[in-house]
């Protein structure tokens, strides 16, 4: 199985970006070992190679929410502070009123999540902190990108998920901005309905969500925040038409989050279960394969990591104790975590990079 890519659309506008800054980034790209030729091609790259790039634009700006809507210059160690201040929450809709809190006193912040509860279904956008002038508000929301409105929206999609140990599905995805604007894989990325031309960005979702309990603690997030952003990168959609594909983006790459059942992917997907087994079966695969080749890959791609530990990506893949994450591993790859990393594998992973 593939390991998990970001589009080159990402990558060419992060890089683009950061030359506006005066960064080079021919430097940063050999940093990270990304081939500039790819680039050029527009051939997509994996998510832990975007994540490396990621991480060290933020360390060279010195701005934890780099690419992200314009918040101003928020200096690293904020968004650890953030998770600190929402992770004891009881519910996810006091996570995300704690988030805004801590938005309004953060130092460089110029907006906050801000989030609607209405009957069935509840939203999720952006407000600027002195939102007493609507105009001034609308006329800096359409000054960003629709590239830092999509990355925006989509990483604080992913991190509500993350908090809930489940994933968020969406109703609905709403952008101010075109079609003909948007990156490439902004339909996918969501996996919802997705509008343009709207009066908002915003995501909608069944408000029932913002009941559910915070699943996470200090032990999880801190291997969260090691792996960061790769987790709120992993869930981005593949652009595969195959139903393969979309099974496995619905899936995702976050096993710290619980993996929908067949019958909730085939709900998503408006088709009963039977008919979503006989088409996989078409497509010579099972649900159950799928899945078992998501946590495989999701493992492996953690343990290339050589700055988690063990017992790091244990957590990170869902598991309460180490031991029973080495059994699932070399139940899935015939090796040990701890032989996986003396392998020639491992080491041909590690020269890549």
């Amino acid at each position: 199985m593939a390991q998990a890519t970001i589009p080159a659309s990402y990558v060419k506008h992060l890089l683009a970006q950061v030359r506006e800054q005066g960064y080079s980034t021919s430097e940063l790209m050999a940093y990270v070992g990304i081939d500039p030729e790819d680039v050029r091609q527009s051939k997509s790259i994996s998510a832990e190679l975007f994540s490396a790039l990621y991480l060290r634009v933020m360390y060279i700006a010195q701005d934890e929410y780099f690419g992200m809507i314009s918040v101003g210059k928020v200096p690293n160690g904020t968004f650890r502070m953030m998770c600190l201040a929402i992770i004891h929450s009881r519910t996810l809709g006091e996570a995300i009123t704690r988030a805004s809190d801590f938005h309004e006193i953060c130092r460089g912040a110029r907006i906050k999540p801000d989030m609607v509860r209405r009957g069935r279904y509840a939203k999720v956008s952006f407000s600027t902190l002195n939102s007493s002038d609507p105009e001034k508000s609308e006329a800096f929301f359409n000054s960003q990108s629709p590239a830092e409105i999509t990355t925006s929206l989509s990483m604080w999609h992913h991190f509500i998920s993350w908090l809930i140990g489940e994933r968020v599905i969406l109703k609905a995805a709403y952008f101010k901005f075109s079609e003909k604007e948007s990156l490439s894989n902004t339909r996918s990325r969501f996996r919802s309905d997705v509008k343009f031309k709207q009066h908002g960005n915003v995501i909608v979702f069944p408000s029932r969500y913002l009941d559910y309990p915070i699943v996470q603690n200090e032990k999880t997030l801190h291997a969260f925040l090691k792996a960061a952003p790769y987790q709120l990168l992993v869930m981005v959609g593949s652009e595969d038409s195959s139903l393969r594909e979309q099974v496995v983006a619905l899936i995702g790459r976050d096993f710290s989050l619980a993996p929908p059942s067949a019958e909730q992917v085939a709900k998503t997907l408006n088709m009963s279960v039977s008919t979503l087994r006989r088409r996989l079966l078409e497509e010579d695969t099972t649900y159950q394969k799928i899945k078992d080749d998501c946590r495989r890959q999701s493992a492996i791609d953690y343990m290339n990591s050589p700055q988690l530990s063990i017992t790091d990506v244990a957590g990170l893949m869902g598991f309460d104790e180490p031991s029973a994450f080495f059994r699932s591993f070399k139940r899935w790859t015939g090796m040990t975590p701890g032989e996986y990393r003396q392998s020639d594998a491992y080491s041909e992973s590690l020269a890549s990079h």
